[in-house]
């Protein structure tokens, strides 16, 4: 193909050829080519910091690039800022929303391109426009709702809105389901197929092998700020995706041997614990995990497992009930304590609970350990210590790029998860209260986190996982309970039972009921 020949390029929506982007100690973008035809569903894959948001903000207009050339329809443009690429009809949904949490939908949809009358917002006008793009699209939302009371798929669809209100030709979907539930998701690729049908261009950004084969055209493969494949969806299969993502053969399925269960670590006893309005978001549950035995919570997100977590490692106040942690009443434990007790805590929103995005990779390492002996002299940081235990960690836990000096925010979401993960598994813990764990994590991560997972149920650790993912829950687990609206549905090992069974609960059906339909 003559790359000076614009001719050739007028198939395709967007074409980004040789570019290259540089940050400190990180070649993130090594002369990357990209080619996406007009109309398809073109997916971007590869582990976490292999460059595909890196690549996407600089066709957004959110990063420069250091050399290369972006052509629009056939048609080279420069694209400088964000209302650059928004006139070159290219729309982007971030994985972390951009909305204004107290806002209307409306407001959201329109804020920075309002309809007016003279001096007046013309909010009757701007509903009417925002009520024929859902219906054109399917995107059904209700146009006078606050963005806060909304579930995170909804909050989503209002992105997609707003990113074609502003005319968006090509949309670019940053891990659009990383925060979805799988009816969330099904919804997503019905929407996608409708934007597609319509003949929009969409650029998917995801590490989910199962949704590239399910929603794509074709897939670009990226591996540490290179192209190592272009292929057609229909060409290929998850298993050579993830070789070509990792650059070794992955292992698919969870490993695990038989649990050797041991006397109980974690008791829970009529807890009832309220969500932030001060509504009740647990109501009343009793379970229990042993050691050496990893109990998984299935449920759609918003249900009460973030309060539940957030009750048992001491994040949030319990209104009634305890939480017996080896055998001593901990209700009212500060979250400090139950660590130095042996309970360990990988939070869902790492950002939120689980690093300083602005310190550096070695303190992040060890905090709620920086009193350890290990690590502190009276007063002071044994920094060189500490240094040592991070540099160890990060190559033990492969985090890249391997520089302990790096501030938290400067790594990418799965890098950031993989130290928390490292820190915490790092100070052998007794119990493991796990939310998410793998959330945004890239087919390489989720294979080792996954693996360190069971390693620590095989050690005697109890572990208590919570996740979205039913796939996960269901091949991790070896109990599963399944919550709904604070309550416990029913408990079932995953050998016993369906994902059909287990969605079921999740709607609120009590497995006792679903078992009777059946006899």
């Amino acid at each position: 193909m003559g790359k000076t020949d614009k001719k050739d390029y007028s198939e395709y929506a967007v074409v980004m050829e040789k570019i290259v982007k540089r940050f400190p100690g990180v070649l993130a973008n090594d002369h990357v080519d990209l080619f996406v035809k007009k109309g398809e569903i073109h997916a971007i894959v590869g582990e976490n910091g292999a460059g595909k948001t890196t690549l996407m903000n600089q066709l957004y207009g959110l990063l420069n690039s250091d050399s290369g050339k972006i052509y629009i329809n056939g048609e080279e443009v420069k694209i400088k800022n964000p209302n650059d690429a928004i006139k070159a009809k290219i729309g982007m949904v971030h994985q972390h929303f951009m909305l204004v949490d107290r806002l209307s939908v409306v407001e959201n949809i329109v804020l920075g391109m309002e309809p007016v009358y003279g001096p007046f917002f013309a909010r009757d006008k701007a509903r009417k426009q925002i009520s024929e793009l859902s219906q054109k699209f399917g995107l059904f939302v209700e146009p006078d709702a606050i963005i806060e009371d909304l579930p995170v798929g909804i909050q989503q669809r209002v992105e997609i809105i707003k990113v074609l209100y502003r005319g968006a030709e090509i949309l670019i979907l940053d891990e659009p389901t990383a925060v979805l539930t799988p009816q969330e998701t099904d919804e997503l690729f019905k929407i996608l197929g409708a934007l597609k049908a319509q003949g929009k261009t969409i650029i998917f950004i995801t590490h989910k092998l199962h949704e590239v084969m399910a929603i794509t055209d074709s897939v670009t493969v990226m591996q540490l700020g290179k192209v190592t494949g272009v292929v057609k969806t229909s060409d290929t299969n998850p298993r050579a995706l993830a070789r070509m993502m990792v650059g070794r053969e992955v292992l698919l399925r969870v490993e695990k041997g038989e649990a050797k269960i041991g006397k109980k670590i974690l008791r829970v006893e009529n807890l009832h614990v309220n969500e932030n309005r001060g509504l009740e978001a647990v109501k009343g549950l009793d379970f229990s995990v042993n050691q050496g035995e990893i109990v998984g919570i299935a449920g759609v997100a918003g249900n009460g497992q973030t309060e539940l977590i957030e009750a048992i490692t001491g994040l949030r106040k319990v209104e009634e009930g305890q939480v017996i942690f080896k055998g001593i009443d901990a209700t009212n434990f500060s979250p400090k304590r139950r660590r130095d007790m042996g309970m360990g805590h990988i939070p869902e929103d790492r950002l939120k609970h689980g690093l300083v995005a602005a310190f550096p990779l070695y303190y992040n390492f060890i905090l709620g350990k920086h009193d350890d002996p290990r690590f502190c002299d009276g007063e002071f940081l044994k920094i060189s210590d500490i240094k040592k235990f991070s540099n160890a960690l990060v190559k033990r836990f492969d985090v890249r790029p391997p520089l302990i000096n790096l501030l938290g925010a400067n790594l990418s979401g799965g890098n950031q998860q993989k130290v928390i993960v490292a820190r915490e598994f790092s100070f052998n813990p007794d119990f493991m209260a796990i939310s998410q764990p793998t959330r945004g994590l890239d087919i390489g991560a989720i294979e080792f986190i996954h693996k360190s997972i069971i390693s620590m149920r095989d050690q005697g650790v109890g572990v208590l996982l919570v996740s979205m993912e039913l796939e996960e829950i269901f091949s991790l687990s070896d109990r599963i309970l399944v919550m709904y609206e604070g309550q416990i549905m029913g408990e079932v090992t995953p050998q016993e039972t369906t994902t059909e069974e287990v969605g079921l609960m999740m709607a609120g059906h009590k497995l006792e009921d679903l078992r009777a339909q059946e006899a």
